[in-house]
C-alpha cells in the first residue's frame, strides 16, 4: 500500500466558542475539511466555515470540501428495523461519496463533528467504513479523534444543574425511545435525537421534571424548565422558535421523576 490517507475527527462543541486548543492545533496540521452539504442555505455548514476562519492552518484557511448529503427515510413513524435499515444505507451511501474524495485527494482530511464524536454521532463509524472502502484501492487509512463538548455538558451548565442525584445513574436515550426507558424503570433520563415536541411520548410524565435546552451555544438558543405537564406547550413554540432563527433545531432535554 502506498502513503496512507489520514483523517482527524475533531469535535467543536456548538461552535467557534467550543473548540478546544488540542482540536484547533489539529485542524491547522490538515490539508482540508471534508463536510456533507444538506442543502443550498445549509447553516450547520457555514458555522463549519467560521470555524475554519477562525482557526487557520499556516497557509491560511482550509478549504472545505463538500459532498451533497445523500438522502435517507426520516418518518417520523419508521419501526426500529427499519429506523436501522434506513440509517445504515445512509451511512454506506455518506461513506461511498467520502471515500472518493479521499481517494483524490489523499493528504490529511478533518472531519468537524457537532458535540463530542462520542455521543450521539456516526463519524467514527463512518470513517471505518472509508477505511474498509480504500482499501479495496490499496489504500490504507489512519485516524485520530479529539473530544468535543457535548450536549447534556452544555445543558447541565445552562441550567446550573448536575445530571445525576447523589450516588445515582443517569440514563441517555433519544426521543424514539423515551418510553422504552420509563418502562424500565429508569427515572432520571437525558433525551436526544429529539422529533418535534409532539411526536415525543410524554405519557405518563406530567409530574416529572423537565430541563430543556435547543441549539445550546446557538443564538437561537432556548431554555425551559418545570413540570412536564405545564412546561410543554411553552417547549414547543420555543422549540419552533429556535428552528427559525438559526435555520435549523437541535434540542435535548433531562427528565427526573420528582
Amino acid at each position: 500500500m502506498g502513503a496512507p490517507v489520514k483523517v482527524r475527527i475533531l469535535g467543536v462543541g456548538m461552535g467557534p466558542q467550543h473548540v478546544t486548543p488540542e482540536v484547533a492545533a489539529a485542524l491547522s496540521s490538515a490539508d482540508y475539511v471534508l463536510a456533507a452539504e444538506k442543502s443550498d442555505d445549509d447553516q450547520l455548514l457555514a458555522l463549519r466555515r467560521r470555524i475554519v476562519q477562525l482557526y487557520p492552518g499556516p497557509n491560511g484557511p482550509l478549504e472545505i470540501v463538500t459532498v451533497p448529503d445523500p438522502q435517507r427515510d426520516r418518518s417520523g413513524v419508521l419501526s426500529a428495523a427499519r429506523y436501522r435499515t434506513a440509517v445504515t444505507d445512509w451511512h454506506r451511501a455518506r461513506a461511498t461519496a467520502f471515500a472518493t474524495v479521499l481517494r483524490e485527494r489523499a493528504g490529511t482530511a478533518a472531519f468537524l463533528v457537532w458535540g463530542d464524536p462520542s455521543l450521539y454521532d456516526s463519524t467514527i463509524r463512518i470513517v471505518v467504513r472509508i477505511r474498509e472502502l480504500l482499501r479495496l484501492s490499496s489504500l490504507d487509512l489512519e485516524f485520530d479523534v479529539l473530544p468535543g463538548v457535548s450536549a447534556p455538558q452544555l445543558l447541565a451548565a445552562r441550567h446550573r444543574i448536575v445530571l445525576h442525584e447523589v450516588g445515582r445513574a443517569v440514563h441517555l436515550t433519544t426521543g424514539r425511545r423515551l418510553q422504552e426507558a420509563v418502562a424500565a424503570g429508569l427515572d432520571n433520563i437525558v433525551v436526544m435525537l429529539n422529533p418535534p415536541t409532539d411526536q415525543v411520548d410524554f405519557a405518563g410524565l406530567d409530574d416529572w421534571t423537565m430541563w430543556w435546552g435547543a441549539n445550546l451555544g446557538a443564538t437561537g438558543e432556548r431554555l425551559i424548565a418545570g413540570r412536564v405537564g405545564d412546561v410543554l406547550p411553552a417547549v414547543a413554540e420555543a422549540r419552533a422558535e429556535a428552528a427559525a432563527h438559526d435555520g435549523w433545531v437541535m434540542d435535548v432535554f433531562l427528565v427526573r421523576r420528582t
